[in-house]
């Protein structure tokens, strides 16, 4: 039997259908406008006062490199005044798998973490949830009471109390006498990083296989290497920092970095454990080190969970993700309309936090890129003034880079912003930042 469905019933049914096309048509335009927020507008060079002509430079210097087997691939991103200029993805993101480098390539940032946890730690200051002067043993009592080497050259250095408590701002600047027993030149300080849990000969980065309880534990158990506060030495300050920051929030760093940074940037591509779905994005360095022809430095399997999440080493992301993180450093704590830090808040990170009392038997430009001429702040370095470093810049530059061969840097003054993502583990990296600074400087009109 067949029914005639009455006049009104279509015209509902006709109104549903125009609501339901009206509603998918605007949902269309907001994921358009999601993806398209990822990446910062594009302009000319020339109409941002860089030459074209000389930023070409940049392709040629990077593609002889990839040629003679340096370097597997790059993506270089330069943006001034809020707009892109260059960008650029060269080379291969997995030679050996035949795979070419993309501008969405993931890198492993390894230390381009720690600006990252830097900047949530003052997100946290500003509500009043901590202050810089603020103990670590506020938040975890077995720090209270640590001990120090007394002669660190010694192997047989006797111990003494520690003068003063680690503080927030200690974790931030690198001067909690904390190191990484990775790289520190001390024997002694090896050995006690090795029975504390926090050092392997054998297991690169130890300390992130354990549990956050096993990783205060062991931090609780290693020797200081300096007196609080005296000075820099660049290690795993902000690993400890990022225990700090789940204390105060009750949540995984993953998820406080998610929440307060990652999301509302719009940085889509940046995890501590990358998704199934992304993995075939992911840059592979050389197996074998150009430079000594034997293994390469072994890298983060960023694929499956860690024991904790790093917050001086775990995360990976794009060069586009972390080109919004800067331009919104640059623009004094906003962008797209939304403030996360204020102005006032971005100096203080970006000034000389070390002062002519500490100490710095390595300084930190030599630790990123083997020059002289910059002091730190809270989470990069900065640079004092014109001269001394031995690459272009402006008083009060800040930077930072990654062990894998990633590096950004922001010049407030010359409103420039710039991100070379490579997976280089040697010391050739430090070349090649060296390299990308000089060749976007001359660029300049």
């Amino acid at each position: 039997m067949n029914f005639v469905k009455p006049a009104h019933i279509n015209t509902f049914q006709r109104q549903l259908q125009r609501l339901r096309l009206i509603s998918a048509s605007f949902l269309l335009a907001s994921m358009a406008t999601t993806a398209s927020s990822a990446e910062l507008p594009s302009a000319t060079p020339e109409s941002q006062g860089l030459s074209k002509q000389r930023l070409a430079r940049v392709r040629g210097v990077i593609e002889a490199e990839i040629n003679a087997s340096r370097m597997p691939g790059a993506v270089v991103l330069v943006a001034r005044k809020g707009a892109v200029v260059h960008a650029e993805s060269l080379g291969w993101q997995d030679k050996d798998a035949g795979t070419p480098m993309k501008r969405d390539t993931i890198f492993r940032a390894y230390s381009m973490t720690k600006p990252l946890v830097s900047v949530v730690t003052m997100m946290l200051v500003e509500e009043g949830k901590l202050q810089l002067t603020d103990p670590v043993s506020k938040f975890f009592p077995s720090l209270a009471n640590l001990q120090v080497l007394t002669n660190p050259a010694d192997p047989n250095s006797p111990r003494e109390p520690a003068k003063r408590p680690i503080t927030v701002h200690d974790l931030l600047r690198h001067t909690s006498g904390i190191t990484y027993g990775e790289f520190t030149r001390f024997a002694s300080v090896k050995a006690a990083y090795e029975e504390a849990g926090l050092f392997s000969p054998k297991i690169p980065m130890v300390s992130i296989a354990m549990s956050p309880e096993q990783q205060i534990e062991a931090f609780a158990k290693a020797p200081l290497v300096w007196q609080p506060g005296t000075t820099f030495d660049y290690g795993l300050s902000t690993d400890l920092l990022g225990r700090v920051l789940e204390k105060i929030s009750g949540k995984s760093l993953g998820a406080l970095l998610d929440e307060k940074l990652i999301k509302p940037l719009g940085m889509k591509d940046t995890h501590f454990v990358v998704p199934a779905s992304k993995v075939t994005r992911i840059a592979e360095p050389f197996k074998l080190d150009p430079a000594t022809g034997g293994p390469s430095m072994p890298v983060l399997d960023v694929t499956k969970p860690t024991g904790n999440e790093s917050g001086g080493a775990g995360m990976s992301t794009t060069a586009d993700d972390y080109l919004r993180f800067c331009q919104m450093l640059l623009n004094g704590g906003t962008l797209d309309g939304r403030r996360y830090l204020s102005r006032t808040t971005v100096a203080l990170m970006a000034s000389d936090h070390l002062g002519p009392k500490v100490a710095t038997p390595v300084q930190p430009g030599e630790v990123l890129m083997g020059i002289q001429g910059y002091t730190f702040g809270l989470g990069f370095m900065v640079r004092q003034q014109a001269g001394i470093a031995a690459v272009p810049g402006s008083e009060g530059d800040f930077a930072w880079g990654g062990a894998a061969g990633t590096f950004f840097w922001i010049d407030p003054k010359e409103q420039l912003v710039a991100v070379m993502m490579a997976q280089t583990p040697g010391p050739i990296r430090q070349s090649y930042r060296r390299m990308i600074k000089t060749l976007v400087y001359q660029a300049l009109d």
